[in-house]
């Protein structure tokens, strides 16, 4: 299997977070890698790793970080592959990595997703690759279809919760 999804953190105390993306994508069928680079600490391969991206057949590049968080801004200055920022919360309640990561310069964009959002960083990468996949289509389809069916059900069981003044 040829990973057309690559997961990438910027260090192994972001799996909390990251793996709700490996698990969504694992649920979808989308071949996918994960790997921790630092832009800090490993940049030389951070830059091989993007540069290789597209040659090796990834579709799309989930990148996760905390803090200053110039993964994902990096990883889009080097390749073409579309790139979806995790911000992931640290010292300013995830807001110092949201704004690094959002605050892309022009030419260089990284779709992202909100603090700790990593499964929707997954589902966005699922939209993406639907356009040209019917099977994810269809299986990113029935995922949603069951979102519809839980807030149906939360709404008849809410329906049954009594109090004096409720109306409904």
């Amino acid at each position: 299997m040829t990973p057309i999804v690559s997961i990438i953190m910027g260090s192994t105390s972001d799996l909390p977070v990251m793996e709700k993306a490996a698990k969504f994508l694992d649920e979808m069928q989308i071949p996918f890698e994960m790997n921790a680079l630092s832009a800090h600490r490993t940049p030389a391969e951070v830059e091989t790793f993007a540069r290789e991206a597209k040659g090796r057949g990834l579709r799309v590049i989930i990148a996760g970080a905390g803090m200053a968080a110039a993964l994902p801004g990096v990883i889009a200055a080097c390749t073409t592959v579309p790139v979806i920022g995790v911000p992931i919360k640290g010292m300013l309640d995830g807001l110092d990595a949201l704004l690094s990561i959002v605050q892309m310069p022009p030419g260089i964009p990284v779709a992202t997703v909100g603090v700790n959002g990593a499964l929707n960083a997954a589902i966005l990468a699922a939209e993406m690759l639907a356009l040209a996949d019917t099977a994810v289509a269809a299986r990113l389809e029935a995922y949603k279809s069951g979102l519809k069916s839980k807030i149906v059900k939360a709404n008849s069981d809410l329906a049954e919760v009594k109090y004096t003044y409720k109306t409904n």
